[in-house]
C-alpha cells in the first residue's frame, strides 16, 4: 500500500527552520530503516510535511535475527543492540537443547516487530521522536502536531507518480523557488544535489518505486529495486519526471506571516523563468503531461482528502472492501475529479466527491 501522508504544525505556525527541516529527514531516514516502510517522496515546509509511504506487508516468514539487529541499529545504539543479540542467541541455544520453544523467540522479536510494516506506527513514532527533539531545542512543552496526521491511499503507477510530483511542488507552488531541483528538503531537491550528508541514492531508490511501477519495471510487493539498479533507472525516468515537474505553471501560493504572526497564503499567478520551461519544453513528447503539469502548480485538495486516489477499478476496489464506511444510498466508489483536479479526470479518481473548495 502507499499513502500520502500530510501532518502540520499546530496553529500552522511557521516553525522549521533548515536545522529543523534536517533534524526531521534524519529521523525520517532512521524510521525508514527500522520500520521497513519506505519514503517515495517527501517535503518539508515551514509548518507541514509531506510523505509518499509505501507500507509493504510483514514477510511471511517474519524476520531473522540478523536482520531484526540490523534494523535495531537504526534507532537504537550499540549496547542496547548487544543486548538484544545476546538475548536471542541464549535463547536460541535454549531451543536447541529442548529447554524452551520458539515461542520465547517470536515474544523477543515481538517486542520491536509491532512497530514495523504499518502506516499508523511509522507515524506516530516518528513524529513522537521528532516532537521530543524539537521540544528539548526549543525549551517549550505540549504538542507540536496540530492534529492526528492525514491520509490518502494512492494507487502504483501514474497515481503515485503524479502524487510525487505534488509534494516534490510544493516550495514552488509556495514561491520559494523557481526549480524544484532547488530545493534541498524534498525528495527531488536531495536526489538531484545529494544534501549535506549522502549522494541522493536514498531519495532516488524511492522515486524510482513511485515513477515505474506503471511501466512494471518495479510492481509494489513483487520485488525490490537493488542499490546498483537505480542508477540506471534513475536516468532512464529522470528526464521525464523533470519535464511533469517543470512544464507550464500558472499559479503559486507564497507562505506568508501576517501581523498577527499568523500564517496566510498569498496567491501569485506568474509563468516559471522562460529559460528553463523552454529548455524542457523542447523536449516534451507526451501532450498529457501539459495539462497535468499545468494541474500540480495549483493546490489540488483530492491529493489532501480524497481518502483513495487511483485509476476507477483501483478505486471500486477499496469502495468495495470498506462498503460498510459508506451509506447504504452509495452505489459506487470512483468520483470524477473536479475543480484544479480536473486535468486528471478519466485518468485519476477519488472515493470521495469533493464539491466545495476543490478549485
Amino acid at each position: 500500500m502507499i499513502y500520502h501522508c500530510i501532518t502540520r504544525v499546530v496553529e500552522r505556525r511557521l516553525a522549521f527552520g533548515p536545522e529543523e527541516k534536517e533534524q526531521f529527514r534524519t529521523y525520517l531516514r532512521m524510521y525508514e530503516n527500522f520500520s521497513g516502510c519506505r519514503v517515495l517522496s517527501y517535503c518539508l515546509m515551514g509548518n507541514h510535511v509531506h510523505l509518499l509511504l509505501e507500507v509493504p506487508p510483514m514477510p511471511a516468514e517474519g524476520l531473522s535475527d540478523a536482520e531484526l539487529l540490523r534494523r535495531l541499529r537504526a534507532i537504537y545504539n550499540a549496547p542496547a543492540v548487544a543486548l538484544v543479540a545476546k538475548e536471542l542467541a541464549e535463547v536460541r541455544q535454549q531451543v536447541k537443547v529442548g529447554l524452551v520453544d520458539e515461542s520465547l523467540v517470536r515474544e523477543i522479536h515481538g517486542r520491536y516487530t509491532y512497530r514495523m510494516h504499518g502506516l499508523g506506527e511509522f507515524m506516530k513514532t516518528l513524529l513522537a521522536r521528532y516532537t521530543r527533539w524539537f521540544n528539548t531545542k526549543h525549551e517549550r512543552t505540549g504538542a507540536l502536531w496540530e492534529s492526528r496526521f492525514k491520509s490518502v491511499l494512492v494507487e502504483d503507477g501514474i497515481a503515485a507518480r503524479t502524487m510525487a510530483a505534488y509534494i516534490d511542488l510544493n516550495p514552488l507552488r509556495a514561491g520559494l523557488v523557481a526549480d524544484p531541483a532547488e530545493y534541498r528538503w524534498s525528495s527531488y531537491g536531495e536526489a538531484m544535489g545529494g544534501g549535506p550528508r549522502g549522494d541522493g541514492r536514498k531519495a532516488r531508490a524511492g522515486l524510482v518505486r513511485a515513477l515505474m511501477a506503471h511501466k512494471m519495471k518495479a510492481p509494489n510487493h513483487k520485488r525490490d529495486i537493488r542499490n546498483e539498479e537505480v542508477a540506471g533507472l534513475w536516468k532512464e525516468v529522470s528526464k521525464d519526471y523533470r519535464m511533469l515537474l517543470l512544464v507550464g505553471g500558472d499559479e503559486k501560493l507564497r507562505e506568508v506571516r501576517g501581523a498577527d504572526g499568523r500564517l496566510a497564503v498569498k496567491v501569485v499567478r506568474r509563468g516559471m523563468r522562460k529559460e528553463v520551461v523552454a529548455a524542457e519544453l523542447a523536449r516534451l513528447e507526451r501532450g498529457r503531461d501539459v495539462a497535468l503539469g499545468k494541474m500540480l502548480r495549483c493546490r489540488v485538495r483530492y491529493f489532501t482528502d480524497g481518502a483513495v486516489i487511483g485509476s476507477r477499478a483501483f478505486v471500486d476496489e477499496v469502495f468495495a472492501r470498506c462498503r460498510e464506511r459508506f451509506g447504504e444510498r452509495r452505489k459506487s466508489g470512483p468520483r470524477k475529479l473536479r475543480g484544479s483536479g480536473a486535468a486528471a479526470a478519466g485518468m485519476l479518481w477519488s472515493v470521495r466527491d469533493l464539491r466545495k473548495g476543490i478549485g
